[in-house]
């Protein structure tokens, strides 16, 4: 009898996320993405970089940056990154993304970019746009492919860029042959959508964000603050979809949950006894992070030495990537790098 085919092994898993050094990170940065990125890291090749380029359409204060991008890649240690699981590095230290952004652009169209909901929402609300967020989708595209990723783990408002990202590397393809492994989004369910103090989506531009790695102080404030309705006291409330307990729900353990849900089902409380709980378990959790961030402050070589490491490893790939993709769309053979790349 002739022998049963082989099934074609399955690729190898590569992870491949940015974050935007544009504040410091957040509830909503840590639940929809960060926590991601610290699971992905164990479950194939993961490159994750601190997307300062992308950064530039919005910071224009160089100090600022500069700090920005150093804070990113203390807070993302202290999370529970691991530099000896995945590569963590800095997107402008990777220059041959810039001149894969090129190739690409060459061919995409007007249209899909005009579709593109960031630019879109700016042009809505009658701000200037710049080329920069125009073309953001093709820098992000490039972010992706240079490094033959194969899951993008993303918020919500990325997923159409993950889309878009796909739309460019096929017509590539279809162009110039095999070059681009098309990539696949990931978005966790639970924790996609983080509330804010106003009920809203947590976001820098809404103002509503609680930060990660803010003076306890400062950030109890905030809770306290944080709006809620005027039922009374004495009413039953149903926690699913009240954004105090949505917030509570994601720093408390299972058991703590569960006694919450049940006082909001049971009624005779107040919003103060839940934002006190809500400061005093956001405390625990952040605990241990907070504590190996301040060691890593202490050694400001180490952060360094890590980004370092981190871009040699980016660039040897990216660089493959990039040959590749020279080659096959009849320019000159190879690519310039830095030296020590």
């Amino acid at each position: 009898m002739p022998a049963e085919p082989t099934a074609a092994p399955a690729p190898p898993v590569r992870v491949l996320s940015g974050i935007q050094p544009t504040g410091r990170f957040h509830w909503g940065n840590y639940f929809g993405a960060i926590r991601q990125y610290i699971e992905l890291q164990t479950a194939g090749d993961a490159f994750y970089f601190i997307a300062d380029l992308h950064a530039l359409t919005t910071v224009r204060e160089p100090a600022r940056l500069r700090q920005l991008v150093h804070d990113a890649a203390v807070d993302l240690i202290a999370l529970g990154l691991d530099p000896d699981r995945a590569t963590l590095f800095v997107q402008s230290d990777v220059p041959e993304v810039t001149e894969l952004t090129w190739l690409l652009l060459t061919v995409t169209p007007m249209g899909l970019l005009e579709r593109c909901h960031a630019y879109k929402d700016k042009k809505t609300r009658g701000l200037a746009a710049d080329a920069g967020l125009f073309t953001y989708p093709v820098l992000m595209s490039a972010d992706i492919l240079a490094y033959d990723a194969t899951v993008v783990p993303v918020g919500e408002d990325q997923v159409q860029h993950v889309e878009v990202c796909r739309d460019l590397a096929g017509t590539f393809n279809h162009l110039y042959g095999d070059v681009f492994t098309l990539p696949r989004a990931r978005l966790v369910e639970a924790g996609a959508r983080v509330p804010g103090t106003d009920g809203q989506k947590m976001s820098k531009s809404y103002e509503n964000t609680i930060d990660v790695f803010e003076d306890p102080a400062v950030q109890k404030k905030k809770i306290m603050r944080i709006t809620t309705d005027s039922r009374p006291m004495d009413q039953p409330k149903e926690p699913d979809g009240d954004h105090l307990f949505d917030l509570f729900a994601l720093v408390a353990d299972p058991a703590e949950r569960e006694a919450m849900a049940a006082l909001y089902r049971r009624g005779g409380f107040g919003y103060g006894e839940v934002k006190k709980a809500l400061v005093d378990a956001a405390a625990r959790h952040f605990a241990g992070a907070r504590q190996r961030r301040a060691e890593l402050e202490r050694d400001p070589g180490r952060i360094e030495a890590i980004l370092a490491a981190g871009a040699r490893r980016a660039r040897a790939q990216a660089g493959a990537v990039l040959d590749r993709a020279r080659r096959a769309c009849g320019l000159a053979r190879g690519t310039a790098r830095r030296e020590g790349a």
